[in-house]
């Protein structure tokens, strides 16, 4: 019975990847970025769930990439794919009706990196790439950003190269091959925990300070420690 409770929790994070497409579909995007926020609440308990339980399944294996491949992969791409409507995107000689389709770029990319998780055996304590739940995060909060910071976040989101640009390297580093830290303590000491430490105080400041515009930020700050602390270990 109790291996069934993870892949409730998995299921929850495809339900509300789901309704998020919905409100996608909508033109709201600011509910679509809130369910994106639930989801990935959902996507990290799963996995302390099945932990803590000692509940791990190869089934819930699956599920959680198909899950997870609607909640972070087809929402950011449908969320690209609008902002650069909004934007009336085109690029060289790509009409304008064609272009908002480069946003689909990051459902692709994140169908590879989903599935070279599954069979990568280096990913079992970190990462090898950007995970599918912070590219999603990134793109999911342009709409809240764009809707509290103002004329000059309109200016900046909303213009077509910042859009293409974000595509493109977003889409990279989901298959990079860049070693990145994930959030798992296996103890709460300084010594084996100063990064993840360093990073979440960080992102606690960023977050009070700047509200919705600290979530790109704080992404950038994840890859950035990650570096940091890959070239200190080789060094």
């Amino acid at each position: 019975m109790k291996k069934h409770i993870p892949n409730a929790i998995t299921c929850l994070n495809l339900f509300s990847g789901c309704l998020a497409l919905y409100f996608a579909f909508k033109g709201e995007l600011i509910y679509t970025a809130y369910l994106v926020g639930i989801a990935a609440v959902f996507d990290f308990l799963d996995g302390m769930v099945a932990r803590l339980m000692g509940a791990y399944s190869e089934i819930g294996k699956q599920l959680d990439s198909l899950a997870d491949m609607v909640s972070f992969g087809v929402v950011p791409g449908t969320v690209m794919f609008i902002l650069l409507q909004r934007a009336e995107a085109s690029f060289l000689s790509i009409p304008a009706d064609v272009a908002p389709f480069f946003g689909f770029l990051i459902t692709i990319f994140s169908a590879l990196r989903l599935a070279k998780f599954n069979i990568d055996t280096r990913q079992t304590t970190s990462f090898i790439g950007l995970p599918t739940p912070a590219c999603t995060l990134f793109v999911a909060s342009l709409p809240l950003i764009l809707e509290t910071e103002g004329l000059l976040a309109f200016e900046i989101i909303l213009n077509p190269v910042v859009l293409l640009v974000l595509t493109i390297v977003l889409s990279y580093l989901l298959v990079a091959e860049l070693p990145l830290f994930a959030l798992k303590f296996k103890n709460f000491t300084w010594q084996d925990n100063s990064i993840r430490f360093v990073f979440l105080g960080l992102s606690v400041i960023l977050a009070v300070v700047l509200k919705f515009a600290a979530i790109p930020l704080i992404i950038v700050l994840y890859v950035l420690l990650s570096v940091i602390k890959k070239t200190s270990q080789t060094s």
